[in-house]
């Protein structure tokens, strides 16, 4: 049971992480935005990681995503990989990054699974080796152990544990693993976009050690990078055959800030600005949008404006609502239950959207 800092209610729908109601964040209290952010602060000081965004005057400027750190002396960017020596910034580049990969079989447990090649019928004959889930070939998973985000939810925290750590892994050494059965390549995370430099070369390595075959690439990402690597990314997709999968936390910003520690203005643009490319290749699907809901936060009226933001887009675009399990500073909160999930998809479909899907069903929970 928790305490809204700023109003004084009391519901197991108000995690200690945050230590405010969603109705107080929507309100944009100054007492509940603040708590919310000394939370992440306190988060970030646990694992060594900047408490806030660099603004060193005389630092040197990574504009790689959209905290814009400017990095002093010595000292790391927010995402922890980023480092400046006096020289340049090192870390999280072309030539090594924090990360990890592994072979993992198809079909399999991917946010765009339902659409996606490898586990659907979709983008049969030209990008995918079989009419239905290639059963038999493998998804090269890479982790990205960096973000640029600092979510109180995160699902997979583990990765804080190494972004701060020395050395890395070559883009070849990452390449390299692709064989005669990987079908696509998925970059996830943490987030790909502070290593963006690395995946991309990863990339264009592995389909030049590969040509004339299929060998997807795909992105899960909270859509914070700079336009620009955003840019390439998708083409990569687009000309592979694989998928962009925006993470859309949530629309309100202030519950973005409270429950992210940062706007989502560069993720709602650059989701927009992916967007624009679908009618390139409409088969299968190019942008993919996902929201996990978190009781309490990401109910079915923020699950509503998602869902409108995305259909006056295209109404067609897929939207997967994926279940919620306590993780990380969020372990207070209960299991997404089968009502909410229920809920948010009926205000997804309300909005206009057409291609639904719930994923993780098998962890909703049966309370509220």
């Amino acid at each position: 049971m928790g305490t809204c800092v700023a109003c004084g209610t009391e519901s197991k729908l108000i995690s200690d992480a945050v230590s405010a109601c969603v109705a107080c964040l929507r309100a944009g209290d100054e007492v509940a935005l603040e708590t919310a952010q000394d939370r992440h602060r306190r988060a970030r000081v646990e694992f060594g990681l900047p408490s806030e965004t660099p603004t060193d005057k005389s630092g040197k400027v990574c504009d790689l995503c959209v905290r814009t750190c400017r990095i002093g002396l010595n000292k790391h960017g927010y995402c922890g990989v980023r480092k400046n020596t006096g020289v340049q910034l090192e870390g999280g580049d072309e030539k090594r990054a924090r990360v990890s990969a592994y072979h993992d079989h198809l079909p399999t447990n991917c946010v765009a699974d339902w659409v996606c090649p490898g586990s659907s019928e979709c983008g049969y004959p030209e990008f995918s080796y079989r009419e239905g889930a290639e059963v038999g070939y493998t998804n090269l998973a890479v982790f990205y152990e960096a973000c640029s985000f600092d979510c109180l939810f995160c699902q997979n925290w583990h990765y804080r544990n190494s972004s701060m750590r020395p050395g890395g892994v070559s883009p070849g050494g990452i390449a390299h693993a692709v064989n005669e059965r990987t079908a696509c390549i998925c970059y996830f995370g943490g987030d790909p976009g502070p290593q963006a430099g690395h995946a991309l070369e990863v990339s264009r390595t592995a389909r030049r050690n590969n040509p004339d075959r299929i060998l997807r690439i795909c992105w899960e990402t909270n859509g914070s990078a700079r336009p620009t690597v955003l840019d390439e990314m998708v083409q990569l997709s687009l000309e592979s055959g694989g998928c962009i999968k925006f993470d859309l936390k949530a629309f309100d910003e202030n519950i973005h800030e409270a429950l992210c520690g940062i706007s989502n203005s560069r993720t709602l643009a650059n989701f927009v600005r992916a967007c624009k490319r679908i009618p390139e290749r409409p088969d299968p699907p190019l942008v993919v949008a996902s929201t996990l809901l978190v009781p309490g936060y990401v109910d079915a009226q923020e699950v509503g404006a998602i869902a409108r933001f995305i259909a006056e887009i295209d109404p067609n675009i897929p939207y997967s609502l994926l279940a919620f399990h306590p993780d990380f500073k969020m372990t207070d909160l209960p299991p997404t239950s089968r009502r909410h999930a229920e809920e948010a998809i009926e205000a997804a479909r309300k909005a206009g959207l057409t291609r639904l899907n719930i994923g993780n069903i098998h962890t909703l929970g049966n309370e509220y």
